[in-house]
């Protein structure tokens, strides 16, 4: 894996500043997962550095970057319809430049629809040539075309030292690894992001040091298939790294495949302190014969001893999955197949999707598509199921005392309620004040709902 330092992001963003006058604002709407926040944070980071500052809202913006997702066909319609919304702007403000960014900037046939049928849209940019955006406004500010490629091929490895503007100090997402070599049949990941790339670990360890130095309280490490992170150490040995970093901090990592988790990492998160007692691991389906199908390389038995093992290495640990309902030829029995896979795993919690075709998988064209009334009506079924063993799961939290991460801070009449998580990844919510975002506090839980708690700050 080649590593680059690209010198010419500091040589084009300093041109930028001399074509505006070391002005304008930027605004950067995001869409998807927790890997797209983190690209979020690298492009406000170039644009910091190309002179912008951030904008409140896209109406005061001189430079509108809107990063997409395109794992389901909902995510892409959405982007497309706020996208569709700067076609004002544009005609108000001819200097404005528009910008797609992320998963669907890597779609050939979504490029082609930015480029003929949005002629407000100055340029695309897929996930792999973020470090490329200066570039790319100092060509459409110099009097440069339209510019829509998809991802290019001049940088093959992994551009470390980019500028980052993280939206919290006590919280950050930090990639360790790029693309996906899974090819689950009903997938776009690969096709978008690209193949797997692992950073260096030095390079994680660094930035993570530095994050805690800075006062993060809670790090996630993120990548398509974390645990398949593959660079000079193991995944496991890489937890251990960063846990070294002296501090008082939490390690969160997401997401990770069952094929990929060895006894090896499954020691290291029973014995590490510092690592959140909080797994995430995608199941999909209880159905052995539909987990072949989705290319998932893995069964109910397999899944199961890993979870078996997990709980007895850290007991109490919240475990969370994903479930898709409705993928193609899923009979009855294949879903109460899933329903008692729910019942007997006891997920704290899951995030459930009905199956939708995504073009260019093996998924999208296979016989046996699933009516949508009958995936609405199972999905039904699967969240009444599920939310019930959550609120047993959250009930085992009543009456006891734990630290909470304190995220938002929302004004209420007669006073204030504070939001965060506690070391299991539960939501907790209680009365506090703003003062209070950023920082731990122990809270007692007092009640428990299905998918939240709520508790009083122990003084």
């Amino acid at each position: 894996m080649d590593f680059v330092n690209d010198e010419n992001i500091n040589r084009y963003a300093d041109f930028v500043k001399s074509l505006n006058g070391g002005g304008g604002k930027f605004y950067i709407m995001t869409f998807g997962c927790q890997q797209n926040e983190a690209d979020s944070e690298k492009l406000a980071g170039l644009a910091l550095l190309m002179g912008y500052s951030a904008a409140d809202n896209p109406e005061d913006a001189d430079l509108i970057l809107v990063n997409t997702c395109a794992i389901r066909e909902h995510a892409e319609l959405k982007a497309l319809s706020k996208i569709g919304g700067f076609k004002k702007l544009k005609k108000s403000n001819p200097e404005l430049i528009v910008g797609v960014c992320g998963c669907m900037a890597n779609e050939s046939h979504v490029v082609e629809k930015l480029k003929n049928s949005y002629p407000y849209v100055s340029f695309t940019l897929a996930p792999g040539d973020i470090h490329r955006l200066p570039e790319i406004v100092a060509g459409i500010l110099s009097g440069g075309k339209r510019r829509f490629e998809t991802e290019s091929d001049v940088h093959p490895g992994i551009i470390e030292g980019l500028p980052v503007m993280r939206k919290e100090r006590h919280r950050a997402w930090v990639s360790i690894m790029y693309g996906c070599n899974n090819f689950c049949s009903y997938c776009i990941v690969p096709y978008v992001r690209g193949r797997e790339r692992s950073r260096r670990s030095e390079d994680i360890i660094r930035e993570c040091r530095d994050l805690v130095q800075d006062g993060c309280r809670d790090i996630t490490l993120l990548g398509q298939n974390v645990n398949s992170y593959s660079s000079d150490i193991s995944f496991a040995e890489l937890l251990l790294g960063i846990a070294k970093i002296d501090g008082d901090f939490r390690i969160r990592f997401m997401t990770s495949h069952p094929k990929d988790v060895p006894d090896e990492l499954i020691d290291v998160i029973g014995a590490e302190e510092k690592i959140a007692p909080h797994f995430h691991l995608p199941l999909q389906s209880g159905s052995d014969r539909v987990l072949s199908l989705m290319n998932r390389r893995s069964t109910m038995e397999r899944y199961s001893g890993i979870l078996e093992k997990l709980r007895r290495s850290r007991p109490g640990i919240a475990v969370t999955s994903d479930i898709i309902v409705g993928f193609p030829t899923e009979s009855e029995e294949d879903f109460d197949a899933t329903l008692r896979a729910l019942s007997e795993l006891r997920f704290d919690m899951i995030y459930s999707f009905i199956y939708s075709p995504r073009k260019g998988t093996p998924a999208a064209v296979m016989d046996g598509q699933v009516p949508y009334p009958v995936k609405k009506e199972r999905m039904s079924r699967l969240l009444e199921l599920q939310g019930a063993i959550s609120l047993e799961k959250n009930k085992l939290f009543e009456g006891r005392k734990d630290p909470v991460l304190v995220d938002s801070f929302e004004t209420r009449e007669g006073g204030g309620i504070c939001s965060g998580r506690n070391a299991w990844g539960k939501l907790v919510h209680f009365e506090g004040t703003s003062e209070m975002i950023g920082t731990s506090r122990d809270v007692r839980i007092d009640r428990a709902g299905p998918f939240e708690l709520y508790g009083t700050i122990v003084k």
